[in-house]
C-alpha cells in the first residue's frame, strides 16, 4: 500500500469514527481552499465537509448539479489539499451516476458523501445509495456515506406525519444498504427530531443548524449523530463582506480585528 492510500484509508477510519463517537460531530462546511485552511486550523475541528450550494456559488452557477462535476470534484480535491483531515464532499445526487461520482470523490481524496434522494420513488433512491457504497467498498475504505432524504426540504402542504414516516422509511431503507447516518435536512423542532432518532436509530440522523436550529447539546441528548451548516457558512463570510465594503464605501474602516488568516 502506498503512503497515499494509507493516508486515505487512514482519514476514512477516522471519519468513520467521528460519525460512531458519542459525542455529536460538527462539521463546518467550506467550499475553496482558503475556508479549508482556516477552518481546519480552528481548534477543535476534527473533519470539514464541503458544501455543493457554496461552491457552485463560488464558481457562477446556480445550485442543483449545474456546475460540471469534474468542476465539482476539482475544487473538492483543491479542498482535501489544503487540509490533513478528513474531508466529506457534498456529491448533490450524484450528478447521474453516484457510483461513478463516488470514485471520483475518492480519487480527489474525499472518505465521505452527501447523495440526496430528491424525493425519488424510494426504489431509484435506495439504488443510488447502494451504488454509492459499493463504488466505496470497491476502493476498500471505511467510507462514510450521509444519504440524504429532502422529505422536509419537498414537504410542501403534506400531512407532517405522512412527511415523517417518508423520511424514516427512507432512511431506514438507506440505513439497509450501507449508509452510515441519515442526513434529514429542515427546521426542526425538538419533537420531530426526536421522532427521527427513535424510527432511524440513536447516533444515526444528521442535521443541519440553520437559524433557528436546535443548539448543538440539545440535539446531541436527542441522540443526533452529526451537524452541518450548509450554505449558510458562506452567507456568514459574504454577509461580513457586504457590510464591510458598506462601511468602507461610507467613509468608514476596516473592522477592528480582522485578522490575516491566510
Amino acid at each position: 500500500m502506498t503512503d497515499n492510500a494509507r493516508s486515505l484509508a487512514s482519514k476514512a477510519t477516522e471519519l468513520l469514527r467521528l460519525h460512531q463517537a458519542p459525542e455529536i460531530l460538527q462539521v463546518i462546511n467550506v467550499w475553496d481552499a482558503i475556508t479549508a485552511k482556516v477552518v481546519g486550523d480552528v481548534p477543535g475541528t476534527r473533519a470539514l465537509a464541503t458544501a455543493s450550494h457554496s461552491i457552485a456559488a463560488s464558481r457562477g452557477y446556480e445550485d442543483g448539479e449545474n456546475i460540471p462535476v469534474d468542476e465539482m470534484i476539482a475544487a473538492v480535491g483543491l479542498i482535501v489539499a489544503a487540509t490533513s483531515l478528513p474531508v466529506s464532499a457534498d456529491l448533490e445526487a450524484g450528478y447521474g451516476n453516484p457510483g461513478e461520482t463516488v470514485r471520483k470523490a475518492i480519487g480527489a481524496g474525499a472518505v465521505g458523501a452527501n447523495i440526496e434522494d430528491q424525493m425519488r420513488p424510494l426504489a431509484d433512491a435506495v439504488a443510488q445509495m447502494r451504488a454509492a457504497m459499493r463504488a466505496a467498498e470497491a476502493e476498500g475504505i471505511d467510507f462514510v456515506l450521509n444519504a440524504r432524504s429532502d422529505a422536509f426540504l419537498r414537504a410542501g402542504d403534506r400531512d407532517p406525519a405522512a412527511v415523517l414516516a417518508d423520511a424514516i422509511e427512507r432512511g431506514r431503507a438507506f440505513l439497509d444498504v450501507g449508509a452510515t447516518n441519515v442526513f434529514v435536512p429542515g427546521l426542526l423542532d425538538e419533537a420531530t427530531v426526536s421522532a427521527l432518532v427513535d424510527g432511524i436509530g440513536w447516533n444515526k440522523v444528521s442535521v443541519i443548524n440553520v437559524p433557528g436550529s436546535l443548539a448543538p447539546a440539545k440535539l446531541q441528548e436527542l441522540g443526533v449523530a452529526r451537524i452541518s451548516y450548509g450554505p449558510w457558512t458562506q452567507r456568514v463570510a459574504l454577509t461580513a463582506l457586504a457590510d464591510a465594503a458598506a462601511e468602507l464605501l461610507a467613509g468608514g474602516a476596516l473592522p477592528d480585528g480582522t485578522r490575516a488568516l491566510n
